[in-house]
């Protein structure tokens, strides 16, 4: 279990992180919100530089390598605004033109709550969407999240297509100066 009161280090997403994120996953969501290693793991392949981990520092390694002390992850990649990634949806390729950036899922464990994690994940997706020379950052606010992603200054955008997150699911974006 991760300890909250020790310093973060933020780093790269590695795939010998995959049981360690999973296991954020199942305790931040529902078991309907929980996606498989194949949907995130393939978000990683394709756009590493927006996928990272918030690891306690000097934390346990575990037999394969992995960190047995994430605090968190965020997984973001250049996409088509307007065009919710649905949940569980398994992306083939990026957009040949995307002129927006997605924050698909950002969790942390429960744990590493209320110590600013979160703030430091978003300001990680909006650099990447910085040097992708994209202007746009959007994302599915869920579990009435959207207070949360209001104060990151990311304003609501529609809920049309977005019946794979739930009922109470909201489009939200931010424009990046």
């Amino acid at each position: 279990m991760p300890t909250p009161t020790a310093p973060a280090l933020l780093r790269p997403m590695r795939e010998d992180d995959a049981e360690a994120v999973l296991s954020i996953q199942r305790q931040a969501y529902p078991p309907s919100h929980h996606e498989s290693w194949a949907v995130l793991g393939r978000k990683r392949e394709l756009w590493p530089d927006g996928c990272w981990v918030v690891q306690a520092a000097g934390g346990a390694r575990g037999a394969r390598g992995a960190s047995d002390a994430l605090l968190g992850y965020v997984f973001s990649h250049p996409w088509q605004r307007g065009r919710p990634v649905p949940l569980h949806g398994l992306i083939d390729a990026l957009p040949e033109a995307p002129d927006g950036f997605h924050l698909h899922d950002l969790a942390l464990h429960a744990d590493a709550r209320g110590q600013g994690l979160a703030p430091q994940l978003v300001a990680q997706a909006l650099a990447a969407a910085r040097a992708a020379g994209l202007k746009q950052l959007s994302l599915v606010a869920v579990q009435g999240s959207q207070g949360f992603w209001a104060r990151q200054g990311f304003l609501p955008s529609g809920s049309g297509g977005l019946s794979s997150y739930g009922k109470d699911a909201v489009s939200m974006t931010r424009v990046l100066a």
